[in-house]
């Protein structure tokens, strides 16, 4: 006896038609009840607007009378001839219906077809082509009827697949996302490159419109919404397309163009050489706890900060008042009036705020010199800062600060890595010192290897961005390196704040990659580990590239790309704001 295979579906059709049959006995008219007469004026119906308590079938329990209810509340202030249409599809999709039930919903499409189209969302247009399918007049409407209900159902079990990939709709796969199995009833892969299978579905449905002049507004209509939308496996595949377009016409590049020069004037009242005259002060957009505030403040004013503007992005009074108390802290609360009162209103996304923030600071500071900073990066001089800001050139209008990670120690002290370029080395000896991971990290980090910049104030019309500033429509290039002076930055100092921030960072922050990011990444590292090995993985990844073993302590100590740097961030609490806490 031959063994029986499993299906996806128990019982095989007979349970898939049973199961679709349930849902398709006729509705039961109550007394009085009727659909519209065929020759029904559709003009009345477009001004008449919907009542959601449907006094027309009060009192009736008919299983007509209810889907009536159903649909007035979805159509709840909308012209009822929506709601006709939606009765009729409502009848067709049953096994039985009135008589003239399809001569009147063609009839509604082959006179009122702008205005349905005007007026029905996408989800009715695609069930007014599924109605076409089953129940068209001519081989054209029911054929592509058929065609459009096929392929709008397959798109809508694939894209609820894929919301459990992790990915939001919009973002294509990367290239090295590749699986060596064949496809399923041993179909090839569509060939990305060079594939016309795509353009070959909906050019042919796009002309084939042209076969019945009531479905032909309708079927156009939803094909442009769908090439429109850039949620679908069609638009991924395009982008897909174009990436790998881009990278095969970049793999013998022209000789790029020397960067030109934009080098801004340095006001006069900026050029300051006496150390003990320099008033210097950071900028900072802030969502964070009260206390990771008052301890990153703290730093920067036992540091000789002359002042500290803080912008609340998510304000809270106990916040502000507690800030409020040391008189060089400049706080401000970005609550809803402050946003009202910008010309622009309140920017989409933290980054735009950032800088947004930032150069109103900048031209409002007391201050000679102003770094844009985070809440969570620090500092690191070798020096007192005003000695590193008199020792820039006069020519130059900012001093660079590059990044340093910090590391978890599991003690008291705080060490950072160094990138390679920060002190000369080679970027291979990442793979050296990471021996896992370190060919995919960009500079070995995590996080940002841009670093920031200290800038002199007073210059009309300057920009902040995030990792540069602008004048005249461009970066400005006259900045200055110094040897020694890092700003620490605690991006994941501990396994348990590297998973909090995980899942933000990855959809909306520095982890996300952009379309146009061809490289194997961070954000694939990441990806990669938790389908491969789960939280463990993980685990793995930040004991290698975040953790100061002995091993890596070693390994960084001997490419000079360790810096020990404790930062008594406690200690500085207590001196900075203990005298205002107590009183």
């Amino acid at each position: 006896m031959a063994e029986q295979k499993k299906t996806t579906y128990p019982g095989g059709f007979d349970a898939i038609v049973a199961q679709m049959e349930t849902r398709m006995h006729p509705f039961i008219y109550g007394p009085g009840e009727a659909l519209p007469s065929l020759d029904v004026d559709f003009q009345p119906l477009k001004r008449k607007l919907m009542d959601p308590a449907a006094p027309e079938v009060a009192g009736s329990t008919s299983t007509y009378a209810r889907k009536y209810r159903d649909l007035a509340q979805e159509f709840e202030g909308e012209p009822a001839l929506l709601h006709l249409h939606g009765l009729l599809v409502a009848n067709l999709r049953r096994h039985d219906q009135p008589a003239h039930t399809i001569a009147l919903f063609v009839r509604l499409w082959q006179e009122e077809a702008a205005f349905l189209i005007d007026h029905l969302d996408a989800r009715w247009l695609v069930s007014a082509a599924t109605t076409f399918g089953d129940h068209g007049v001519s081989e054209a409407q029911r054929s592509l009827g058929q065609s459009l209900t096929v392929l709008f159902g397959m798109m809508k079990l694939y894209e609820t697949e894929r919301l459990f990939s992790g990915s939001p709709p919009d973002q294509a796969f990367v290239w090295q996302r590749k699986s060596a199995k064949r496809l399923a009833m041993q179909m090839d892969a569509y060939a990305i490159m060079g594939g016309g299978l795509d353009v070959n579905m909906l050019g042919r449905l796009w002309q084939d419109a042209d076969r019945d002049a009531v479905i032909c507004p309708l079927v156009r209509r939803l094909l442009s919404l769908l090439i429109e939308d850039d949620k679908t496996v069609f638009r991924r595949l395009r982008t897909m397309r174009r990436r790998k377009e881009k990278q095969k016409a970049a793999e013998a590049p022209p000789e790029r163009p020397k960067k030109q020069r934009n080098p801004v004037p340095v006001p006069e009242r900026s050029q300051i050489t006496d150390p003990t005259r320099i008033k210097w002060g950071t900028v900072s957009l802030i969502k964070a706890p009260l206390d990771k505030i008052l301890r990153f403040a703290a730093h920067h004013l036992a540091l000789g900060a002359h002042r500290v503007h803080i912008y609340l992005d998510d304000p809270d009074p106990i916040t502000v008042e507690a800030l409020s108390l040391h008189p060089q802290i400049d706080v401000t609360a970005c609550d809803a009036d402050y946003w009202a009162a910008q010309k622009r209103g309140r920017m989409d996304t933290h980054r735009m705020r950032q800088v947004w923030v930032a150069t109103q600071a900048y031209n409002m500071t007391d201050c000679h010199w102003l770094a844009h900073i985070d809440v969570d990066e620090f500092l690191l001089p070798s020096l007192t800062m005003v000695q590193h800001l008199a020792q820039v050139s006069p020519d130059k209008i900012a001093l660079h600060l590059p990044p340093a990670e910090q590391l978890a120690t599991g003690a008291g002290s705080e060490a950072f890595k160094l990138a390679p370029r920060s002190v000369g080395a080679p970027a291979t000896v990442l793979e050296t010192i990471y021996p896992t991971f370190g060919m995919h990290l960009r500079g070995g980090f995590i996080s940002h290897i841009e670093g920031k910049l200290f800038v002199r104030t007073g210059v009309e019309g300057l920009r902040f961005g995030i990792h540069a500033i602008h004048w005249q429509g461009a970066p400005a290039t006259n900045i200055q390196a110094q040897p020694r002076l890092y700003l620490g930055h605690a991006h994941a100092p501990t396994w348990d704040e590297f998973m909090a921030d995980m899942e933000f960072r990855m959809a909306h922050g520095s982890y996300r990659k952009t379309d146009e990011d061809e490289k194997f990444r961070f954000s694939d590292v990441v990806d990669f580990l938790i389908e491969a090995e789960g939280e463990a993985g993980l685990q793995a990844f930040y004991k290698e590239v975040c953790t100061l073993t002995p091993q890596l302590a070693k390994k960084l100590t001997e490419n000079n790309m360790l810096l020990e740097y404790p930062l008594h961030l406690d200690d500085k609490l207590a001196q900075v704001f203990g005298p205002y806490m107590e009183g």
